[in-house]
């Protein structure tokens, strides 16, 4: 699977994503060649609750000639070079009007940055510090941005993987930044691998929906289709961001803290031996704060492998190939794919006999020990405590997931042990 999502990855990474544009559909159509998304279509202009979608944007090159006549900061070299949604341009400038235009990062000279306008027509152009120090201070520029902004189109995919219940698990990605790798393309890659886990699977409880979006105003747009019907239907959902770089993960719970989503995610986290750090829901960062606005509130957190804005590549030409592997977005998908196993499988189930407790060895199937002695108790396997604990816990009132984490229990753990009480009749459904 790692030839195959760096295979997407190299004919997706130098295309000049933004919120919408060709390369954004041609993207997405790249993805769609796994995932078969369907498409959404919302005219520039249209109104998402308080924001309005965009002029479409579109870019054929960019770049500024020095006095000496030499190109630098050339969007077809590199398009972060240019400021996402850029207006046209064709000018000569002097340098200190040109520099209030220029974006770098002293504290990473070697870096381009990742700057964008989308809601102020503005121009800019980025480029690293050593560069910026190098160009001439005096002297006429040529700046030449060769874009469009017109009415056009943002388009949203989703693709439904159903379930016996129309109940649903959310996940979702962006797919706006061009040429970077752990916080745009990881996301959207992930997605592809866990799809193929996921459709392997006989059917699963609850549906399981994918989209793919641009960054909050896509979120956003996505809500004002489906928001209601989310907020009827999703029980559990993750943003998916960040996943191919770094060695400790990083759960952000949902806004509410404490739904199916966070005690799943935990609960694999911690039982899979996972370095890791919680962060509470705090009302930025990326997609999770549109789904988890008051008027939705969804159960909604993020697995990452590095927190974005933790890592100083983040937004820079720094995020690139070289600092992605492969082998983590697929691991990370295998982690994804446990945690919807854990809120696909937890139920709510009352065990047969509630005064005392069950009279376990007459069933032969479950293998109970007959025989005791002294040091029974430490001896006793895993099994067939869990099953104890399991039929005790089991009154109607707590969830598999509560009982893991009342007991300290992996939940998928729980499962066997469940169906094997379930085939001798002692729990039932409710």
């Amino acid at each position: 699977m790692e030839n195959l999502l760096e295979e997407y990855f190299d004919r997706l990474f130098f295309l000049n994503r933004s919120i919408t544009g060709k390369d954004y559909r041609k993207s997405l159509d790249i993805l769609s060649e796994i995932l078969p998304f369907k498409y959404f279509d919302f005219k520039s202009g249209s109104k998402s609750f308080d924001w309005v979608v965009p002029n479409e944007w579109n870019v054929e090159d960019a770049y500024i000639v020095t006095p000496s006549g030499k190109k630098i900061a050339e969007f077809k070299k590199n398009n972060l070079h240019l400021m996402g949604y850029s207006i046209p341009l064709n000018k000569k400038i002097s340098f200190n009007k040109l520099k209030r235009h220029l974006h770098y990062l002293k504290e990473l000279p070697n870096a381009v940055p990742y700057v964008t306008s989308y809601y102020k027509k503005e121009w800019g152009f980025c480029i690293s510090f050593n560069e910026y120090k190098r160009i001439p201070k005096k002297g006429l520029y040529k700046v030449v941005i060769k874009s469009s902004l017109k009415k056009g189109i943002l388009r949203i995919g989703t693709f439904t993987i159903p379930g016996k219940s129309k109940k649903e698990i959310l996940l979702s990605s962006y797919l706006c930044h061009p040429s970077t790798a752990n916080n745009e393309l990881s996301g959207p890659l992930m997605l592809l691998s866990l799809y193929k886990l996921l459709k392997k699977e006989k059917k699963l409880n609850y549906t399981i929906r994918f989209v793919i979006c641009p960054e909050n105003i896509g979120s956003i747009t996505v809500l004002k289709k489906f928001g209601k019907y989310f907020k009827k239907n999703t029980i559990a959902g993750f943003v998916v961001t960040c996943v191919g770089y770094g060695d400790i993960y990083y759960y952000k719970k949902s806004r509410n803290g404490n739904t199916i989503a966070d005690k799943a995610a935990l609960n694999i986290l911690k039982h899979q031996n996972k370095k890791y750090k919680t962060i509470n829901f705090f009302a930025g960062g990326s997609d999770e704060k549109q789904y988890c606005s008051p008027g939705f509130d969804l159960p909604v957190g993020v697995i990452m492998r590095d927190m974005y804005g933790k890592y100083k590549e983040y937004h820079t030409s720094l995020d690139n190939k070289d600092l992605i592997d492969f082998k983590k977005i697929n691991e990370t998908a295998k982690l994804y794919y446990d945690v919807i196993k854990t809120i696909d499988e937890d139920e709510t189930l009352l065990a047969r006999v509630q005064k005392g407790s069950p009279f376990l060895s007459k069933y032969k199937k479950l293998h109970f020990p007959n025989i005791m002695n002294l040091n029974s108790f430490n001896k006793r396997k895993k099994y067939h405590l869990a099953m104890l604990e399991l039929l005790n816990l089991c009154d109607g009132r707590n969830s598999l997931l509560d009982i893991a984490e009342l007991r300290d229990f992996k939940m998928l753990d729980l499962v066997e042990i469940k169906q094997d009480l379930l085939k001798n009749n002692l729990l039932k459904k409710i």
